[in-house]
């Protein structure tokens, strides 16, 4: 009976230490466009962490210095496999939440390449490209980079051209000096669509700033050093998808010279190190990327 005393307290402890870990790796995956609370929430994420810390060295005293029964060692093993299934049940719940979020999203950006026939598919494309660019960075290029928030910033990067009229985005001439100001206009305007989302304000900039060049020349002038990382990302991948992707006004091009395309312009308009980064991907991860609905 003492053996399976101890036993059973033992497994408890373990088991609530995994809890501790699960609910602590939980905490570190909040800071996203989805889950990221507001500050009383992070009071209470904290305090909730504290028990079970308190509640872990609770086993280690009992099972160290009391002198418990089979009812009260049950009652501690009983615990530490509630915990861990309300947090898998919690977990799985967040999950499918964000699941369903991005559905939506992707749903939202489905109207805006319904607008413009160049545009089938191509918000999708440049959302996985980025995210196979963002998982051959190195660990220290991708501090402050949340995944999710990425994914969601490189799909809705072209959000803005809702607000562009259908005889811009379709004409099949170049565009007039003042349609191409609308058109470069088309960041800030997905920034303005975006904003009343306020956990999407981390990923506002990423946005805005997707077409600027390193040299300054970009949409909205702005220089290198306040161009964010997450931007950089994403117009690696946009300027892939665009060459590689099939123009009303133009064919598609090679996925070797669209590499050859991206060398020419790093360091000017595209980050070098990111473009060095993308080039050795392997080009059968990169095919992969392209939705359906892309022609290439």
């Amino acid at each position: 009976m003492v053996n399976m005393i101890a036993v059973m307290i033992a497994f408890g402890a373990i088991i609530m230490v995994t809890n501790i870990v699960r609910y602590w790796l939980f905490l570190k995956s909040t800071k996203d466009v989805l889950s990221s609370g507001v500050s009383q929430d992070r009071i209470w994420e904290i305090v909730a962490l504290a028990l079970l810390v308190f509640f872990l060295v609770g086993y280690i005293l009992v099972g160290l210095f009391g002198n418990p029964d089979l009812m009260m060692a049950g009652i501690l093993y009983g615990g530490s496999i509630f915990v861990a299934i309300v947090e898998t049940l919690l977990f799985r719940l967040i999950r499918t939440v964000k699941e369903n979020c991005l559905s939506i999203a992707e749903t939202l950006i489905g109207v805006v390449d319904a607008r413009d026939p160049n545009l089938k598919g191509h918000s999708r494309y440049v959302r996985n490209v980025t995210m196979l660019l963002y998982d051959h960075i190195p660990a220290s290029k991708r501090e402050g980079i949340n995944r999710v928030s990425l994914e969601f910033a490189s799909l809705m990067h072209d959000v803005g051209k809702l607000g562009i009229p259908e005889e811009i985005l379709n004409k099949p001439d170049k565009l007039t000096d003042d349609e191409w100001l609308i058109m470069k206009n088309h960041p800030r305007l997905g920034v303005n669509i975006l904003k009343p989302l306020g956990s999407f304000k981390e990923i506002l900039p990423w946005i805005e700033y997707h077409h600027e060049k390193l040299t300054g020349k970009g949409y909205y002038g702005i220089p290198d050093s306040q161009i964010p990382y997450a931007s950089k990302i994403i117009a690696v991948a946009d300027t892939y998808a665009a060459i590689t992707m099939r123009r009303s006004y133009k064919p598609p091009r090679a996925h070797e010279e669209a590499l050859k395309i991206m060398k020419e312009v790093s360091g000017e308009q595209l980050d070098q190190d990111l473009v060095e980064i993308f080039c050795n991907i392997p080009k059968i991860d990169l095919v992969a990327c392209v939705p359906d609905t892309v022609e290439v």
